[in-house]
This record gives C-alpha cells, sequence and structure tokens, in this order.
C-alpha cells in the first residue's frame, strides 16, 4: 500500500555543501557555519507560508554570510539544473555578519503565487563571503589561501491539501554504477554490485521524497528461490538522499543496491510499512 512520502528523513545527496578556495596567494584561518534546518517544508498561505532557518558561526573569526533562492528541477535521471528565485520569496535578514559561535535566525516568507497549483522546490544557499587577508609576512613563501563555505537548505512549497500519488513505472535489475560525483563525496561502495532500478512517477499535485518510507523488494532470485529485500528509510538516505520527486507527472529514475540478484520481470516494489 501507498503512503504519503512527503515526510522527509535525513536528507544526504540532494543537499550540498560546497567549500570553496578564493585566494591563493601564508594560510589563512578557515571559516565554518551550520545551517538548521538542513529541509523546509513550506505552504503557499497561512503560518505554514513563513519558515525560520537558523545559521550558526562555528569559528572563531566573523563570519560575513549573504543568502541566495534558486528553484530546482530534476530531469529523470535525477540531474538538477537551478534558476534564480529569489523574487519568490522575502528573506531577512538576507546578509549579516555572524561573530564567533553567534547564531543568525533567518525568516523566510512565501511571497510567490498563493494560488499554486502544484508544489516547487527550491535551495536556500548560504554563502560565506570572501574578508580581505591581510599581507603575507615578507620573510616566508607561504600561500595564503581563504576558503569559503556555501551551504544549500532544500526547501519545498506546496498548495494547502496537496497530497502525492506515486506509482511504480518499471522495475528491473542492474549493476550499480557510479553516480554523478559531488563535491566532497567518495564513490559509493556498492557501485559494481547486484540491485534493481525502480523508475517511479508522481502523479499528485504535491512532491514526494522517495526515502522517507522503506521500501520492499520482492521477487525471485537469480538461484530461482524467492527473494525480499526491506531497505530502510536509513538504507534509501544512503543511497537516494531524500529522494525529490517532483508532482504532475515528475519521474524519476532510482538505482538502489539489493545485495543479491533478482530475475528480471520477478520484481515487485512497495513503498511503506
Amino acid at each position: 500500500m501507498l503512503r504519503d512520502l512527503s515526510g522527509v528523513h535525513r536528507p544526504h545527496l540532494s543537499l550540498a555543501i560546497v567549500a570553496t578556495a578564493v585566494v591563493i596567494i601564508s594560510p589563512a584561518a578557515a571559516h565554518a557555519m551550520r545551517v538548521s534546518p538542513m529541509v523546509v517544508e513550506m505552504t503557499t498561505a497561512g503560518t505554514g507560508a513563513v519558515a525560520r532557518v537558523e545559521v550558526q558561526n562555528l569559528n572563531t573569526v566573523n563570519l560575513p554570510y549573504e543568502t541566495r533562492i534558486t528553484e530546482i528541477h530534476f530531469d529523470d535521471k535525477g540531474a538538477m539544473t537551478e534558476t534564480p528565485a529569489d523574487d519568490q520569496f522575502l528573506v531577512f535578514p538576507p546578509q549579516g555578519v555572524l561573530a564567533p559561535g553567534a547564531r543568525q535566525v533567518v525568516r523566510v516568507q512565501w511571497v510567490g503565487d498563493p494560488k499554486l497549483a502544484v508544489s516547487k522546490a527550491f535551495y536556500l544557499s548560504v554563502n560565506e563571503l570572501p574578508v580581505q587577508l591581510g599581507p603575507a609576512a615578507k620573510d616566508t613563501l607561504a600561500a595564503q589561501v581563504q576558503v569559503v563555505y556555501h551551504m544549500k537548505a532544500l526547501v519545498t512549497v506546496a498548495p494547502p491539501k496537496a497530497a502525492p500519488k506515486v506509482e511504480i513505472v518499471s522495475a528491473k535489475p542492474v549493476t550499480i554504477t557510479a553516480k554523478p560525483s559531488v563535491a566532497g563525496m567518495p564513490t559509493p561502495p556498492d557501485v559494481g554490485k547486484p540491485g534493481v532500478e525502480v523508475v517511479v512517477r508522481n502523479t499528485g499535485n504535491r512532491y514526494a521524497m522517495m526515502s522517507g518510507e522503506p521500501w520492499t523488494i520482492s521477487g525471485t532470485g537469480a538461484d530461482g528461490k524467492p527473494l525480499k529485500v526491506v531497505l530502510s528509510v536509513d538504507d534509501l538516505n544512503r543511497d537516494i538522499g531524500v529522494g525529490y520527486l517532483a508532482p504532475a507527472n515528475g519521474l524519476r529514475t532510482f538505482q538502489v543496491p539489493t545485495g543479491a540478484a533478482f530475475r528480471p520481470a520477478s520484481i515487485k516494489v512497495t513503498f511503506g510499512k
């Protein structure tokens, strides 16, 4: 039985932490920050149209930052594109400077279409700004390197009472292949192992988070015996991230390791406990 998969647990690969070296010329302190929560679910009206995100400076120096919002779209293979969408939200304060250890609550308000027909997904990007570095000591040849961090929180906006409607398009056995590389993420250890490729479609008017409930994959193993694999929420977050599936006929293809090979045409996938 299909359950509402809009719940979110431990987002992983869909969220990004990017460290960028912006100046290369004696060592400089690297800044660090925390953004919480990393997944924000909003509605187009009422109290749900306002959310709060906390930014914390974890370092021993001041942290200048700014915020940006982009709308995100996925193709059926999970490739993502971003377009500027600051005009659909009111963010306050949009920028600031945090003292060491300080916290700032950023208020995010939806000001886009109040009659939105289907849900949308966005990234709230909190970008550390580079600061002027002091002159390098004259008696050293060491290079100055400044690292700045960009953190992205997933923000979803949905009409009141919207709901996902997920259906299985196909499921087939595969050998797990490497996903597109993500900065700072190692190659998954399951590459080259047996798995299942599942294509899903969402005909509802609300996004679905496909890692929000366990998956049960059953069928016949390569040895001809019945085979059943249950993937927990933790397993799914590791393998597919939050598994964002867009509404209005959104299509996604997911590859999940099963540890054992299934025979073709025998595979059945169900979601929920």
